[in-house]
């Protein structure tokens, strides 16, 4: 954060910079947008955030490392964080939470409080919000309705260590492959299946490569908008507050541009010509339940417990 001197109150007192790993046409960067006037109106000019879309001042490891250096002030964060602190897996931990009705519960609960107390202590980095990711569903060629389905299949998954023992409980064969691959791998039948969230499935084309998408919602995840502890406490307390309240007024207009274009997306895959199937995600939750939890530290494990005690 840039501490500026007035100029004939032209220039902000406080001036902040965002990094963003999306682009500009994401719901993130538009509720960014909407948090930046929502800032400098309500603070009378006094706070001003310039935010930077895709990737142009930083990735998101190095935008963690920039805001705890003081060089930068703001970024989306989530399970990365788990390089600091373990107990951000959960922000993306496969076949966990069942959907949105979950992770608002775990949020809100004292756990996920717990959490954002760490996050702030180990990592310098203050929560002030959070924007949910699109659920991850598996695409396939075959409608898979239950995990007795996937015997055999290989399926594309991220290089994450946690997908692996996920998808190997349920039957499956994983292969970690980069993204810029998986197209060519589908058509050539190197891979039969892959797993993303609705937008990308339509941005990457797999419409032309494969015929299901298998609503198995497996990672229910998402991110927080963060800002500098140190940046935070240089604010005036007035201006703590407000910057607070405009975080949450910006966290409800993004969820509104999320779900506008989640449904919107959704039609245009089914326009495509992909089948969207129900799946018995009880089913999945069950079967893959032991290899994630015996995948957790000891420490962790006790986390699981009490979490599943506020999911029930």
């Amino acid at each position: 954060m840039i501490q500026c001197q007035s100029k004939k109150d032209k220039e902000p007192e406080f001036l902040f910079r965002a990094s963003l790993l999306v682009n500009e046409n994401h719901t993130w960067y538009k509720g960014f947008e909407h948090l930046a006037d929502l800032l400098y109106e309500r603070s009378k000019g006094r706070m001003k955030l310039e935010v930077y879309p895709s990737e142009q001042l930083s990735k998101e490891i190095e935008a963690i490392r920039l805001i705890q250096a003081e060089v930068i002030d703001m970024t989306t964060t989530g399970s990365v964080l788990s390089n600091w602190f373990e107990m951000a897996i959960f922000c993306e931990l496969p076949f966990f939470m069942r959907d949105s009705i979950d992770m608002k519960k775990f949020i809100n609960s004292s756990i996920g409080q717990q959490m954002e107390k760490e996050m702030i202590q180990k990592t310098g980095l203050r929560p002030v919000a959070f924007f949910q990711r699109g659920e991850r569903h598996l695409t396939s060629n075959r409608p898979i309705k239950h995990p007795d389905d996937l015997k055999g299949l290989i399926i594309r998954i991220p290089n994450v260590p946690a997908f692996v023992t996920a998808w190997s409980t349920l039957g499956a064969k994983p292969t970690p492959m980069a993204f810029s691959e998986v197209f060519t791998s589908l058509q050539q039948g190197t891979i039969e299946a892959q797993e993303n969230p609705f937008a990308l499935i339509k941005s990457a084309g797999f419409s032309e490569v494969q015929s299901y998408i298998n609503l198995t919602g497996h990672v229910v995840s998402w991110s927080y908008p963060v800002i500098g502890e140190k940046q935070f406490q240089k604010l005036p307390k007035d201006l703590q507050t407000i910057f607070l309240e405009a975080a949450k007024d910006m966290q409800d207009f993004e969820h509104q541009l999320f779900q506008e274009n989640e449904k919107s997306v959704q039609q245009e895959l089914k326009k495509l010509g992909l089948t969207f199937i129900e799946v018995d995600k009880e089913a999945f939750l069950k079967k893959c339940e032991p290899g994630i939890y015996e995948s957790l530290s000891p420490d962790m494990k006790t986390v699981y417990h009490q979490i599943k005690k506020i999911l029930e």
